[in-house]
């Protein structure tokens, strides 16, 4: 019998890559917010009743991070609530739920990789309301998967790649923030990590998966620029400067340093590590391809 996994969030980078990578021998059903209202606690327990899914994938989330700091109450219905719905819905159905999380659960205090039993510390409303969540479905779901990660980018959807390459096209000299340090994620090889964690029913806890190595939005901003010019996606190199945080003030304070230590990732879904730049260089490419068509 093919199992059915329910995808939340269906909208968002994320669950778009999901959508578009189930893998062949599973029957895939991919909602979004219009669809299923995870903070709707009566919603979820009917759909998940009725759809009786062997998996849960909950890649729906508030994201507006400075946003959040004014809206509290949606952030926490979302990121906290929304959770907790799932987990008791899933624990009716006897169904396993992988939930992602974030690297925002930490203060950026740290001078090495973040492991997955690291103290977390929030710094403002979306850090504390997705630790929430993790930890009211622990309280209702132990056994639940917890996927950390951050910096999550993708050829669908807004993110800091496309806001860089629309920045790069318009200006000619960009300022990027260089004291925030972290990995980048692709949502393609994100889903990857999800439906190898989907194949191992054993792999329960939490854990963190982003891609290998370390950069700032600096350095960020510079390799998307030298890898979309290679691609043509550019027309010149723009100047690109280094700024303090600081320089550049927002309402939610944002952690220094995120990088996640994923070892324990790579060792259970037997996955191999691949460098940011590389994976940066896939999601250019595919939108080169679709510029071209």
């Amino acid at each position: 019998m093919t199992a059915t996994i329910l995808i939340t969030g269906a909208g968002g980078q994320l669950g778009q890559e999901l959508a578009r990578s189930i893998p062949a021998g599973m029957r895939g059903i991919a909602l979004g917010r219009a669809e299923l209202d995870i903070a709707d606690a009566e919603q979820v327990h009917y759909t998940l009743a009725a759809l009786a899914p062997a998996v849960v994938i909950n890649a729906a989330a508030y994201t507006a991070v400075d946003r959040a700091e004014s809206e509290v109450v949606a952030a926490m219905a979302v990121n906290a609530a929304g959770p907790a719905a799932l987990a008791a819905g899933c624990a009716q159905v006897n169904a396993r739920l992988i939930h992602i999380s974030t690297d925002f659960v930490f203060d950026g205090a740290a001078a090495t990789p973040y492991a997955p039993n690291a103290r977390p510390a929030p710094l403002g409303v979306y850090g504390r309301s997705k630790l929430a969540g993790e930890q009211r479905l622990r309280g209702i779901l132990p056994e639940a998967l917890v996927l950390r990660t951050g910096w999550v980018y993708s050829a669908r959807g807004a993110n800091f790649v496309k806001t860089m390459l629309r920045l790069m096209a318009e200006r000619d000299t960009l300022t990027v923030v260089a004291d925030q340090v972290g990995t980048p994620t692709w949502a393609a090889g994100l889903a990857g990590a999800i439906w190898a964690a989907v194949d191992r029913p054993a792999v329960s806890g939490t854990y963190h998966w982003s891609d290998a190595g370390v950069c700032s939005w600096y350095d960020f901003a510079v390799a998307i620029a030298e890898e979309a010019l290679a691609l043509g996606l550019l027309q010149g190199m723009p100047a690109i400067r280094p700024i303090p945080g600081s320089a550049y003030p927002t309402p939610a304070r944002r952690p220094a340093f995120s990088v996640l230590d994923k070892t324990s990732s790579w060792r259970d879904l037997e996955l191999e590590p691949v460098h940011w730049r590389q994976n940066l260089r896939r999601m250019l490419a595919e939108l080169a391809a679709e510029k071209s068509l």
